[in-house]
Protein backbone atom coordinates (compact mmCIF):
# COMPACT_ATOMS: atom_id res chain seq x y z
CA UNK A 1 0.00 0.00 0.00
CA UNK A 2 1.38 3.62 -1.39
CA UNK A 3 1.39 6.08 1.11
CA UNK A 4 1.27 9.60 0.02
CA UNK A 5 3.40 12.10 1.46
CA UNK A 6 2.55 15.55 0.95
CA UNK A 7 4.94 18.77 0.51
CA UNK A 8 4.37 19.95 3.79
CA UNK A 9 2.85 23.82 1.99
CA UNK A 10 -1.02 23.09 2.71
CA UNK A 11 -3.78 24.44 0.49
CA UNK A 12 -3.25 26.56 -2.35
CA UNK A 13 -6.66 27.36 -4.01
CA UNK A 14 -10.11 28.43 -1.45
CA UNK A 15 -11.80 25.59 -2.60
CA UNK A 16 -9.41 23.38 -0.84
CA UNK A 17 -10.69 25.59 2.17
CA UNK A 18 -13.62 24.28 4.36
CA UNK A 19 -15.88 27.89 3.72
CA UNK A 20 -15.82 28.26 -0.17
CA UNK A 21 -17.24 31.63 -1.97
CA UNK A 22 -19.98 30.79 -4.10
CA UNK A 23 -19.98 31.09 -8.11
CA UNK A 24 -22.74 33.47 -9.58
CA UNK A 25 -23.54 33.19 -13.05
CA UNK A 26 -23.22 35.44 -15.81
CA UNK A 27 -26.83 36.80 -16.09
CA UNK A 28 -26.69 37.01 -11.97
CA UNK A 29 -24.06 39.50 -12.02
CA UNK A 30 -25.53 41.83 -14.85
CA UNK A 31 -29.38 41.75 -13.33
CA UNK A 32 -28.19 42.54 -9.58
CA UNK A 33 -26.61 45.57 -10.91
CA UNK A 34 -29.18 46.86 -13.19
CA UNK A 35 -32.20 46.06 -10.98
CA UNK A 36 -30.14 47.65 -8.04
CA UNK A 37 -29.33 50.90 -10.33
CA UNK A 38 -33.26 51.14 -11.48
CA UNK A 39 -34.52 50.59 -7.67
CA UNK A 40 -32.04 53.49 -6.82
CA UNK A 41 -32.68 55.77 -8.82
CA UNK A 42 -36.90 54.60 -8.50
CA UNK A 43 -36.36 55.35 -4.60
CA UNK A 44 -34.60 59.00 -5.06
CA UNK A 45 -37.54 59.93 -7.08
CA UNK A 46 -39.98 59.05 -4.66
CA UNK A 47 -37.97 60.53 -2.25
CA UNK A 48 -37.57 63.71 -3.86
CA UNK A 49 -41.52 64.14 -5.11
CA UNK A 50 -42.29 63.35 -1.68
CA UNK A 51 -40.17 66.57 -0.48
CA UNK A 52 -42.22 68.55 -3.28
CA UNK A 53 -45.64 67.73 -1.73
CA UNK A 54 -44.14 67.85 2.00
CA UNK A 55 -41.95 70.75 1.88
CA UNK A 56 -42.96 73.10 -1.01
CA UNK A 57 -46.73 72.71 -1.17
CA UNK A 58 -46.57 71.17 -4.73
CA UNK A 59 -49.87 69.32 -5.55
CA UNK A 60 -49.74 65.72 -4.48
CA UNK A 61 -50.53 65.03 -8.48
CA UNK A 62 -47.18 65.04 -9.06
CA UNK A 63 -47.28 61.20 -7.12
CA UNK A 64 -49.09 60.13 -9.50
CA UNK A 65 -47.78 61.40 -12.59
CA UNK A 66 -44.24 60.58 -11.87
CA UNK A 67 -44.69 56.62 -11.46
CA UNK A 68 -45.78 56.32 -15.56
CA UNK A 69 -42.84 59.13 -16.81
CA UNK A 70 -40.39 56.98 -15.22
CA UNK A 71 -40.83 53.64 -16.36
CA UNK A 72 -41.73 54.64 -19.60
CA UNK A 73 -38.40 56.58 -20.02
CA UNK A 74 -36.61 53.64 -19.09
CA UNK A 75 -38.42 51.63 -20.99
CA UNK A 76 -36.97 53.92 -23.83
CA UNK A 77 -33.25 53.45 -22.88
CA UNK A 78 -34.07 49.80 -23.94
CA UNK A 79 -31.33 48.71 -20.83
CA UNK A 80 -34.01 46.34 -19.59
CA UNK A 81 -33.39 44.36 -23.07
CA UNK A 82 -31.73 40.63 -23.10
CA UNK A 83 -28.72 42.45 -25.37
CA UNK A 84 -28.05 44.60 -23.07
CA UNK A 85 -25.49 43.16 -21.48
CA UNK A 86 -23.29 41.52 -24.03
CA UNK A 87 -23.37 45.46 -26.02
CA UNK A 88 -22.17 46.89 -23.29
CA UNK A 89 -19.26 44.44 -22.80
CA UNK A 90 -18.64 44.54 -26.31
CA UNK A 91 -18.63 48.46 -26.20
CA UNK A 92 -15.56 48.29 -23.58
CA UNK A 93 -13.54 45.47 -25.43
CA UNK A 94 -14.11 47.70 -28.82
CA UNK A 95 -12.91 51.13 -28.01
CA UNK A 96 -9.33 49.32 -27.99
CA UNK A 97 -9.07 48.70 -31.50
CA UNK A 98 -5.88 48.33 -32.82
CA UNK A 99 -4.09 46.70 -29.97
CA UNK A 100 -3.24 43.16 -29.63
CA UNK A 101 -5.66 41.18 -27.63
CA UNK A 102 -4.54 38.75 -24.67
CA UNK A 103 -6.40 36.41 -22.44
CA UNK A 104 -6.31 37.89 -19.15
CA UNK A 105 -6.07 35.77 -16.21
CA UNK A 106 -8.42 36.80 -13.40
CA UNK A 107 -7.17 38.63 -10.38
CA UNK A 108 -11.18 39.15 -8.82
CA UNK A 109 -11.87 36.01 -7.99
CA UNK A 110 -15.07 34.60 -9.56
CA UNK A 111 -15.90 37.99 -11.59
CA UNK A 112 -16.13 38.06 -14.92
CA UNK A 113 -13.50 40.32 -16.80
CA UNK A 114 -13.58 41.30 -20.76
CA UNK A 115 -10.72 40.90 -22.62
CA UNK A 116 -8.49 43.24 -21.63
CA UNK A 117 -8.75 42.70 -18.16
CA UNK A 118 -11.48 45.03 -17.03
CA UNK A 119 -13.71 44.16 -14.28
CA UNK A 120 -17.15 43.46 -16.46
CA UNK A 121 -19.16 44.75 -13.18
CA UNK A 122 -18.00 48.33 -13.49
CA UNK A 123 -18.36 48.19 -17.15
CA UNK A 124 -21.95 47.65 -16.38
CA UNK A 125 -22.30 50.35 -14.06
CA UNK A 126 -21.04 52.81 -16.28
CA UNK A 127 -23.13 52.02 -18.79
CA UNK A 128 -25.88 52.31 -16.71
CA UNK A 129 -24.92 55.62 -15.29
CA UNK A 130 -24.20 56.81 -18.72
CA UNK A 131 -27.81 55.63 -20.31
CA UNK A 132 -29.55 56.94 -16.91
CA UNK A 133 -27.34 59.54 -14.71
CA UNK A 134 -28.31 60.61 -11.64
CA UNK A 135 -29.54 63.77 -12.43
CA UNK A 136 -32.19 62.30 -14.39
CA UNK A 137 -34.06 62.14 -11.35
CA UNK A 138 -34.10 65.93 -10.72
CA UNK A 139 -35.26 65.87 -14.41
CA UNK A 140 -38.21 63.64 -14.07
CA UNK A 141 -39.45 64.83 -10.65
CA UNK A 142 -39.26 68.84 -12.54
CA UNK A 143 -40.73 67.08 -15.49
CA UNK A 144 -43.92 66.08 -13.25
CA UNK A 145 -43.95 69.54 -11.60
CA UNK A 146 -44.07 70.81 -14.97
CA UNK A 147 -47.19 68.41 -16.38
CA UNK A 148 -48.67 68.77 -13.17
CA UNK A 149 -48.94 72.70 -14.23
CA UNK A 150 -46.46 73.99 -10.93
CA UNK A 151 -44.57 77.11 -11.05
CA UNK A 152 -41.94 75.53 -10.30
CA UNK A 153 -38.65 76.43 -12.28
CA UNK A 154 -35.50 74.74 -12.60
CA UNK A 155 -33.63 77.14 -10.82
CA UNK A 156 -36.04 76.29 -7.81
CA UNK A 157 -34.85 72.50 -7.91
CA UNK A 158 -31.59 73.25 -8.11
CA UNK A 159 -31.47 75.89 -5.29
CA UNK A 160 -33.42 73.07 -3.18
CA UNK A 161 -30.77 70.64 -3.77
CA UNK A 162 -27.63 72.52 -3.17
CA UNK A 163 -29.51 73.58 0.58
CA UNK A 164 -30.17 69.93 0.85
CA UNK A 165 -33.88 70.09 1.29
CA UNK A 166 -34.70 68.09 -1.53
CA UNK A 167 -32.86 64.27 -2.07
CA UNK A 168 -30.31 64.49 -3.93
CA UNK A 169 -26.60 64.67 -2.65
CA UNK A 170 -27.69 62.09 0.30
CA UNK A 171 -30.54 60.49 -0.99
CA UNK A 172 -28.45 57.79 -0.96
CA UNK A 173 -28.51 57.29 2.50
CA UNK A 174 -31.73 56.58 2.59
CA UNK A 175 -31.33 54.06 -0.81
CA UNK A 176 -29.45 52.06 1.88
CA UNK A 177 -31.60 52.06 4.45
CA UNK A 178 -33.98 50.30 1.75
CA UNK A 179 -31.77 47.97 -0.79
CA UNK A 180 -28.46 47.69 1.63
CA UNK A 181 -25.02 48.29 1.11
CA UNK A 182 -24.07 45.78 -1.28
CA UNK A 183 -24.54 42.54 -2.45
CA UNK A 184 -22.51 39.51 -3.40
CA UNK A 185 -23.15 40.06 -6.90
CA UNK A 186 -23.23 43.62 -7.07
CA UNK A 187 -19.67 44.84 -4.72
CA UNK A 188 -20.49 48.26 -5.80
CA UNK A 189 -21.31 50.25 -2.90
CA UNK A 190 -24.60 52.65 -2.50
CA UNK A 191 -22.68 55.56 -1.88
CA UNK A 192 -20.51 55.29 -4.86
CA UNK A 193 -23.93 54.18 -7.29
CA UNK A 194 -25.47 57.26 -6.15
CA UNK A 195 -23.86 59.80 -4.68
CA UNK A 196 -23.95 62.80 -7.59
CA UNK A 197 -20.11 64.28 -8.29
CA UNK A 198 -21.30 68.21 -8.96
CA UNK A 199 -24.57 69.92 -8.76
CA UNK A 200 -26.39 70.09 -12.83
CA UNK A 201 -26.98 73.92 -13.85
CA UNK A 202 -30.78 75.08 -14.54
CA UNK A 203 -30.43 75.13 -17.66
CA UNK A 204 -29.36 71.53 -18.14
CA UNK A 205 -31.98 70.61 -15.82
CA UNK A 206 -34.62 71.92 -18.29
CA UNK A 207 -32.97 70.44 -21.26
CA UNK A 208 -32.79 67.24 -20.08
CA UNK A 209 -36.58 67.17 -18.69
CA UNK A 210 -37.04 68.25 -22.57
CA UNK A 211 -34.65 65.38 -23.90
CA UNK A 212 -37.10 62.76 -21.41
CA UNK A 213 -40.25 64.21 -22.86
CA UNK A 214 -39.46 63.34 -26.42
CA UNK A 215 -37.95 60.00 -25.37
CA UNK A 216 -41.17 59.11 -24.40
CA UNK A 217 -43.00 60.79 -26.71
CA UNK A 218 -44.62 63.13 -24.55
CA UNK A 219 -46.57 66.39 -26.02
CA UNK A 220 -45.81 69.25 -23.09
CA UNK A 221 -47.72 72.22 -22.24
CA UNK A 222 -46.46 75.32 -21.81
CA UNK A 223 -45.44 76.54 -18.51
CA UNK A 224 -47.70 78.18 -16.49
CA UNK A 225 -47.60 81.58 -16.75
CA UNK A 226 -49.99 82.87 -14.88
CA UNK A 227 -48.77 81.33 -11.61
CA UNK A 228 -45.18 81.86 -12.40
CA UNK A 229 -45.67 85.99 -13.29
CA UNK A 230 -47.76 86.23 -10.45
CA UNK A 231 -44.67 84.96 -8.12
CA UNK A 232 -42.63 87.58 -9.88
CA UNK A 233 -44.79 90.23 -9.40
CA UNK A 234 -45.17 89.22 -5.44
CA UNK A 235 -40.90 89.11 -5.73
CA UNK A 236 -40.76 92.43 -7.48
CA UNK A 237 -43.62 94.22 -4.65
CA UNK A 238 -45.98 95.25 -7.59
CA UNK A 239 -49.58 95.21 -7.60
CA UNK A 240 -50.58 91.81 -9.68
CA UNK A 241 -53.62 93.36 -10.72
CA UNK A 242 -52.34 96.55 -12.43
CA UNK A 243 -49.85 94.49 -14.71
CA UNK A 244 -51.25 90.74 -14.87
CA UNK A 245 -53.82 91.52 -17.33
CA UNK A 246 -52.27 93.48 -19.78
CA UNK A 247 -49.15 90.71 -19.33
CA UNK A 248 -51.58 87.69 -19.94
CA UNK A 249 -53.04 89.43 -23.04
CA UNK A 250 -49.47 89.51 -24.29
CA UNK A 251 -48.66 86.31 -23.34
CA UNK A 252 -52.05 84.94 -25.47
CA UNK A 253 -51.01 87.30 -28.53
CA UNK A 254 -47.55 86.45 -29.13
CA UNK A 255 -47.88 82.82 -27.52
CA UNK A 256 -43.67 82.93 -27.95
CA UNK A 257 -41.93 79.11 -28.25
CA UNK A 258 -39.83 80.06 -25.62
CA UNK A 259 -42.36 78.91 -22.84
CA UNK A 260 -42.09 75.43 -24.10
CA UNK A 261 -38.93 73.28 -22.82
CA UNK A 262 -36.06 72.48 -25.27
CA UNK A 263 -33.46 70.55 -25.29
CA UNK A 264 -30.75 72.81 -26.81
CA UNK A 265 -28.85 74.01 -23.58
CA UNK A 266 -28.51 77.12 -26.06
CA UNK A 267 -32.03 78.14 -26.05
CA UNK A 268 -33.72 80.47 -23.35
CA UNK A 269 -34.95 79.61 -20.48
CA UNK A 270 -38.33 79.65 -19.92
CA UNK A 271 -38.26 81.60 -16.62
CA UNK A 272 -36.57 84.85 -18.93
CA UNK A 273 -39.43 83.99 -20.80
CA UNK A 274 -41.55 84.89 -18.60
CA UNK A 275 -39.84 88.00 -16.91
CA UNK A 276 -39.50 89.72 -20.48
CA UNK A 277 -43.13 89.73 -21.36
CA UNK A 278 -43.36 91.40 -17.40
CA UNK A 279 -40.79 94.03 -18.50
CA UNK A 280 -41.93 94.74 -21.99
CA UNK A 281 -45.55 94.82 -19.89
CA UNK A 282 -44.15 97.29 -17.44
CA UNK A 283 -42.68 99.32 -20.03
CA UNK A 284 -45.59 99.84 -21.87
CA UNK A 285 -47.76 101.06 -19.14
CA UNK A 286 -45.26 103.12 -17.33
CA UNK A 287 -43.57 104.29 -20.54
CA UNK A 288 -39.47 103.50 -19.95
CA UNK A 289 -38.09 104.65 -22.79
CA UNK A 290 -34.89 106.63 -22.59
CA UNK A 291 -36.92 109.74 -20.90
CA UNK A 292 -33.98 110.36 -17.98
CA UNK A 293 -36.57 109.60 -15.18
CA UNK A 294 -33.88 107.89 -13.25
CA UNK A 295 -31.67 110.55 -13.84
CA UNK A 296 -34.44 113.53 -12.89
CA UNK A 297 -35.18 111.70 -9.49
CA UNK A 298 -31.33 112.20 -8.33
CA UNK A 299 -32.04 115.95 -8.21
CA UNK A 300 -35.56 115.72 -7.35
CA UNK A 301 -35.58 116.30 -3.41
CA UNK A 302 -38.97 115.70 -3.04
CA UNK A 303 -38.83 111.73 -4.58
CA UNK A 304 -35.69 110.19 -2.98
CA UNK A 305 -35.51 106.75 -2.35
CA UNK A 306 -35.71 106.44 1.22
CA UNK A 307 -39.39 108.07 1.56
CA UNK A 308 -40.24 105.83 -1.47
CA UNK A 309 -38.86 102.34 0.43
CA UNK A 310 -40.76 103.20 3.74
CA UNK A 311 -44.10 103.73 1.28
CA UNK A 312 -46.14 100.63 1.06
CA UNK A 313 -46.07 99.10 -2.82
CA UNK A 314 -49.66 100.23 -3.12
CA UNK A 315 -48.62 103.57 -4.08
CA UNK A 316 -48.35 102.64 -7.03
CA UNK A 317 -52.00 102.35 -7.78
CA UNK A 318 -53.07 105.85 -8.38
CA UNK A 319 -50.74 105.68 -11.81
CA UNK A 320 -53.57 106.85 -14.53
CA UNK A 321 -52.78 104.38 -16.95
CA UNK A 322 -55.43 101.60 -17.72
CA UNK A 323 -54.49 98.02 -18.51
CA UNK A 324 -57.93 98.05 -20.61
CA UNK A 325 -56.70 101.09 -22.89
CA UNK A 326 -54.90 100.78 -26.38
CA UNK A 327 -51.02 100.20 -26.35
CA UNK A 328 -50.11 103.15 -28.22
CA UNK A 329 -52.32 105.67 -25.70
CA UNK A 330 -50.04 104.21 -22.89
CA UNK A 331 -46.99 106.47 -23.31
CA UNK A 332 -45.37 109.34 -21.38
CA UNK A 333 -44.68 112.81 -22.27
CA UNK A 334 -40.80 113.25 -22.39
CA UNK A 335 -39.00 114.05 -19.36
CA UNK A 336 -38.72 118.06 -20.38
CA UNK A 337 -42.46 118.50 -21.64
CA UNK A 338 -44.76 120.55 -19.75
CA UNK A 339 -48.50 118.74 -20.32
CA UNK A 340 -49.07 116.12 -17.72
CA UNK A 341 -45.50 115.13 -17.21
CA UNK A 342 -45.43 115.42 -13.13
CA UNK A 343 -47.63 113.19 -12.05
CA UNK A 344 -46.78 110.30 -14.00
CA UNK A 345 -42.57 111.00 -13.83
CA UNK A 346 -43.49 110.84 -10.20
CA UNK A 347 -45.79 107.59 -10.93
CA UNK A 348 -42.19 106.04 -12.61
CA UNK A 349 -39.73 107.30 -9.77
CA UNK A 350 -41.50 105.36 -7.47
CA UNK A 351 -41.38 101.98 -9.54
CA UNK A 352 -37.51 102.72 -10.65
CA UNK A 353 -36.61 103.65 -6.71
CA UNK A 354 -38.96 100.35 -5.78
CA UNK A 355 -36.91 98.11 -7.88
CA UNK A 356 -33.46 99.97 -7.50
CA UNK A 357 -34.20 98.86 -3.64
CA UNK A 358 -35.67 95.11 -4.29
CA UNK A 359 -31.94 95.05 -6.46
CA UNK A 360 -29.76 94.94 -3.27
CA UNK A 361 -32.38 93.12 -1.10
CA UNK A 362 -33.06 90.19 -3.78
CA UNK A 363 -29.42 88.88 -3.10
CA UNK A 364 -30.26 84.92 -2.76
CA UNK A 365 -28.36 83.49 0.06
CA UNK A 366 -28.67 79.63 1.39
CA UNK A 367 -29.90 79.41 4.27
CA UNK A 368 -26.42 77.54 5.79
CA UNK A 369 -24.70 80.63 5.24
CA UNK A 370 -26.91 82.52 7.98
CA UNK A 371 -24.67 81.00 10.43
CA UNK A 372 -21.64 78.94 11.83
CA UNK A 373 -24.43 76.32 13.48
CA UNK A 374 -26.27 76.05 10.09
CA UNK A 375 -23.08 75.59 8.22
CA UNK A 376 -21.89 73.22 10.24
CA UNK A 377 -25.66 70.75 10.42
CA UNK A 378 -25.14 71.46 6.74
CA UNK A 379 -21.93 69.98 6.30
CA UNK A 380 -23.24 67.01 8.74
CA UNK A 381 -26.38 66.29 6.72
CA UNK A 382 -25.18 66.88 3.18
CA UNK A 383 -21.36 67.72 2.51
CA UNK A 384 -20.27 64.53 4.92
CA UNK A 385 -23.48 62.48 4.38
CA UNK A 386 -22.79 59.00 5.38
CA UNK A 387 -19.66 59.33 7.28
CA UNK A 388 -19.34 58.19 10.44
CA UNK A 389 -17.62 60.75 13.37
CA UNK A 390 -14.93 59.42 14.81
CA UNK A 391 -15.84 60.85 18.28
CA UNK A 392 -16.54 57.81 20.18
CA UNK A 393 -15.35 58.10 23.21
CA UNK A 394 -16.87 60.33 25.97
CA UNK A 395 -13.45 62.51 26.11
CA UNK A 396 -13.57 63.72 22.71
CA UNK A 397 -17.07 64.34 23.22
CA UNK A 398 -16.82 66.45 26.12
CA UNK A 399 -14.07 68.35 24.38
CA UNK A 400 -15.81 69.18 21.67
CA UNK A 401 -18.36 70.63 24.05
CA UNK A 402 -15.86 72.77 25.43
CA UNK A 403 -14.67 73.71 22.63
CA UNK A 404 -18.13 74.79 21.31
CA UNK A 405 -18.80 76.82 24.73
CA UNK A 406 -15.56 78.48 24.24
CA UNK A 407 -17.12 79.76 20.69
CA UNK A 408 -20.08 81.22 21.82
CA UNK A 409 -18.77 82.95 24.37
CA UNK A 410 -16.22 84.42 22.75
CA UNK A 411 -19.28 85.08 19.79
CA UNK A 412 -20.63 87.14 22.51
CA UNK A 413 -18.19 88.94 23.47
CA UNK A 414 -17.11 90.06 20.18
CA UNK A 415 -20.77 91.26 19.76
CA UNK A 416 -20.56 93.21 22.79
CA UNK A 417 -17.22 95.27 21.26
CA UNK A 418 -18.48 95.71 17.92
CA UNK A 419 -21.69 97.22 19.09
CA UNK A 420 -19.35 99.84 21.71
CA UNK A 421 -17.02 99.70 18.36
CA UNK A 422 -19.79 100.40 15.99
CA UNK A 423 -21.23 103.85 18.54
CA UNK A 424 -18.10 105.68 18.49
CA UNK A 425 -17.18 104.91 14.81
CA UNK A 426 -20.50 106.45 14.04
CA UNK A 427 -19.56 109.34 16.42
CA UNK A 428 -16.47 109.57 14.41
CA UNK A 429 -18.23 109.02 10.81
CA UNK A 430 -21.09 111.94 11.61
CA UNK A 431 -18.19 114.04 12.87
CA UNK A 432 -16.60 113.63 9.31
CA UNK A 433 -19.41 113.54 7.12
CA UNK A 434 -20.47 117.47 8.68
CA UNK A 435 -16.59 117.50 7.71
CA UNK A 436 -17.36 116.72 4.17
CA UNK A 437 -20.19 118.55 4.05
CA UNK A 438 -18.84 121.88 5.00
CA UNK A 439 -15.81 121.36 2.41
CA UNK A 440 -16.86 121.99 -1.31
CA UNK A 441 -17.40 118.34 -2.67
CA UNK A 442 -15.45 118.20 -6.26
CA UNK A 443 -18.42 115.45 -7.38
CA UNK A 444 -22.13 116.10 -7.24
CA UNK A 445 -24.47 113.20 -5.71
CA UNK A 446 -25.61 112.71 -9.12
CA UNK A 447 -22.62 112.37 -10.89
CA UNK A 448 -21.51 110.22 -8.23
CA UNK A 449 -24.64 107.63 -9.10
CA UNK A 450 -24.59 107.60 -12.83
CA UNK A 451 -20.58 107.34 -12.51
CA UNK A 452 -21.22 103.93 -10.27
CA UNK A 453 -24.34 103.02 -12.64
CA UNK A 454 -22.13 103.20 -15.85
CA UNK A 455 -19.30 100.64 -13.83
CA UNK A 456 -22.22 98.22 -13.35
CA UNK A 457 -23.33 98.19 -17.14
CA UNK A 458 -19.63 97.81 -18.08
CA UNK A 459 -19.68 94.94 -15.83
CA UNK A 460 -22.38 92.77 -17.61
CA UNK A 461 -21.07 94.29 -21.09
CA UNK A 462 -23.66 97.19 -21.24
CA UNK A 463 -23.04 100.57 -22.60
CA UNK A 464 -25.19 103.93 -20.62
CA UNK A 465 -27.32 105.85 -23.13
CA UNK A 466 -27.82 109.60 -21.96
CA UNK A 467 -31.61 110.57 -21.64
CA UNK A 468 -33.45 111.85 -25.02
CA UNK A 469 -33.79 115.20 -25.41
CA UNK A 470 -35.36 116.10 -28.74
CA UNK A 471 -37.99 113.62 -29.10
CA UNK A 472 -39.91 113.02 -32.25
CA UNK A 473 -41.80 110.41 -31.56
CA UNK A 474 -42.69 108.95 -28.15
CA UNK A 475 -43.90 105.04 -29.17
CA UNK A 476 -41.70 102.10 -27.96
CA UNK A 477 -38.08 102.32 -27.66
CA UNK A 478 -36.60 99.52 -29.22
CA UNK A 479 -32.58 98.20 -28.53
CA UNK A 480 -30.43 97.34 -30.65
CA UNK A 481 -26.44 95.71 -29.86
CA UNK A 482 -23.31 96.51 -31.61
CA UNK A 483 -20.23 94.43 -32.09
CA UNK A 484 -17.11 95.53 -30.84
CA UNK A 485 -15.02 92.32 -29.73
CA UNK A 486 -17.95 90.92 -28.43
CA UNK A 487 -21.70 92.39 -28.30
CA UNK A 488 -22.08 95.72 -26.37
CA UNK A 489 -25.92 96.63 -25.53
CA UNK A 490 -26.14 100.26 -25.55
CA UNK A 491 -29.12 101.16 -23.09
CA UNK A 492 -30.53 103.87 -21.25
CA UNK A 493 -30.58 104.00 -17.29
CA UNK A 494 -34.59 103.62 -16.87
CA UNK A 495 -34.62 100.35 -18.68
CA UNK A 496 -31.48 98.90 -17.03
CA UNK A 497 -32.75 99.53 -13.56
CA UNK A 498 -35.50 97.28 -14.56
CA UNK A 499 -34.02 95.21 -16.39
CA UNK A 500 -31.31 94.18 -14.03
CA UNK A 501 -34.20 94.15 -11.04
CA UNK A 502 -36.15 91.47 -13.32
CA UNK A 503 -33.06 89.51 -13.72
CA UNK A 504 -32.10 89.31 -10.61
CA UNK A 505 -35.54 88.01 -9.78
CA UNK A 506 -35.64 85.67 -12.80
CA UNK A 507 -31.55 84.00 -11.52
CA UNK A 508 -30.45 84.65 -15.08
CA UNK A 509 -27.80 86.81 -16.37
CA UNK A 510 -28.83 90.29 -16.77
CA UNK A 511 -27.26 89.96 -20.55
CA UNK A 512 -29.50 86.56 -21.50
CA UNK A 513 -32.21 88.52 -19.54
CA UNK A 514 -32.12 91.35 -22.16
CA UNK A 515 -31.14 88.97 -25.18
CA UNK A 516 -34.86 87.71 -24.17
CA UNK A 517 -36.27 90.75 -24.23
CA UNK A 518 -35.40 91.56 -27.73
CA UNK A 519 -36.48 88.02 -29.10
CA UNK A 520 -40.46 89.13 -27.38
CA UNK A 521 -39.77 92.37 -29.24
CA UNK A 522 -38.69 91.39 -32.46
CA UNK A 523 -41.76 88.79 -32.23
CA UNK A 524 -44.12 91.47 -31.28
CA UNK A 525 -43.01 93.83 -34.00
CA UNK A 526 -43.33 91.09 -36.55
CA UNK A 527 -46.77 90.28 -35.66
CA UNK A 528 -47.91 93.59 -35.69
CA UNK A 529 -46.25 94.02 -39.23
CA UNK A 530 -48.14 91.01 -40.26
CA UNK A 531 -51.47 92.64 -38.80
CA UNK A 532 -51.15 95.31 -40.72
CA UNK A 533 -50.13 93.88 -43.77
CA UNK A 534 -53.24 91.81 -43.55
CA UNK A 535 -55.44 94.46 -42.99
CA UNK A 536 -54.07 96.34 -45.85
CA UNK A 537 -54.63 93.89 -47.89
CA UNK A 538 -58.51 93.25 -47.10
CA UNK A 539 -58.82 97.11 -47.45
CA UNK A 540 -57.18 96.43 -50.94
CA UNK A 541 -59.60 93.82 -51.96
CA UNK A 542 -62.42 95.66 -51.31
CA UNK A 543 -61.44 98.82 -53.09
CA UNK A 544 -61.08 96.49 -56.02
CA UNK A 545 -64.27 95.04 -55.99
CA UNK A 546 -66.80 96.01 -58.31
CA UNK A 547 -69.81 96.16 -56.44
CA UNK A 548 -68.15 98.15 -53.90
CA UNK A 549 -67.07 100.95 -56.25
CA UNK A 550 -68.56 104.13 -56.11
CA UNK A 551 -69.55 104.86 -59.15
CA UNK A 552 -71.15 101.54 -60.07
CA UNK A 553 -73.05 102.42 -56.80
CA UNK A 554 -76.28 104.78 -57.84
CA UNK A 555 -78.90 106.43 -55.86
CA UNK A 556 -81.93 105.14 -55.46
CA UNK A 557 -83.41 106.99 -53.09
CA UNK A 558 -85.85 105.86 -50.62
CA UNK A 559 -86.73 102.30 -50.56
CA UNK A 560 -90.02 102.35 -52.64
CA UNK A 561 -91.67 99.17 -50.49
CA UNK A 562 -94.48 99.30 -48.64
CA UNK A 563 -94.33 98.55 -45.41
CA UNK A 564 -97.51 99.51 -44.33
CA UNK A 565 -100.20 97.18 -43.15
Amino acid sequence: MEVVVGDGVGPTEPSDFGSSQKNFSYDEYYSEIRSRYLTGLQVMVQLQCQALVEKFNVSPVIIGLVGPLWLRFVASTRITADEWADQAVHDSEAHTQGEEEFNAVSTYGPEPVNIHGKRVVYVWYKSLRRTIPVSCSLAISFLACHVAREAITPSDMLNWTLEGKLPYFAAFVEIEKQIGSHSETCPIRVSRMFRPIKPISSQKLESMAADVAQKICLQLPPVNFYAIASRYFRQLSLPIGKFLPLACRICEWSTPPELYLSASDLRIPTRACVMSILIVTIRVLYGINGYGIWESSLSNPNCSSSRVKNEDTESLSHVNTNVDEDLSSTNFEPSDSKSDVPDSKLNVMELLHILEAKYSELDYMHEYSSDLLSYLQYCKDVVFSGLQSSNEGPEEKELLEEFWDFYQNNKAAETSDNQSTCSTSQCSDRDQDSARENRPSKECPKDKAIKQLKLDMEDNKFCYIPPRTKVKRKDYLHYARRREDVYIYAVHADYYILLRSCAKVAQVETRIMHIAVLTLERRLQWLEKRADSSLQMKLNLNDACGFCNNDSVQDTGDDPMDLSI
